[in-house]
């Protein structure tokens, strides 16, 4: 039997002291294990400074969020921090409804979430 296909890629970049971590595709509760996984492989003993691109995530469930607030907490507790950049319409609209949009940090542009 062959592996389903997922719905979510992820590359990542270093940009100044920033690891910038780029999700495309759904964050449902099938591909939230992913992207966790991803994170936990890019964090190890790493950088604390992330900023997630979010302009090719086109969705993101209950589970997908909950690892947004995880990873936010996870790098404040690091000393570090987490931004969210060029959120993409239907997230925004989710933070907006969850309130995540005035507890994350939130840049409309990725310039300004990496200074």
């Amino acid at each position: 039997m062959s592996k389903p296909k997922t719905h979510i890629s992820v590359s990542h970049r270093t940009e100044g002291a920033f690891l910038v971590v780029i999700p495309h595709g759904r964050l449902d509760a099938a591909e939230t294990p992913v992207f966790e996984n991803v994170l936990a492989t890019l964090l190890q003993g790493g950088p604390a400074r992330v900023v997630v691109d979010c302009a090719g995530v086109s969705y993101a469930s209950s589970a997908g969020l909950r690892v947004f607030l995880s990873l936010a907490k996870r790098t404040k507790t690091a000393g570090g921090c987490c931004r969210f950049a060029r959120l993409s319409e239907p997230l925004r609209e989710l933070f907006e409804i969850s309130g995540f949009i005035s507890v994350l940090e939130i840049h409309e542009a990725l310039e300004s979430a990496v200074q």
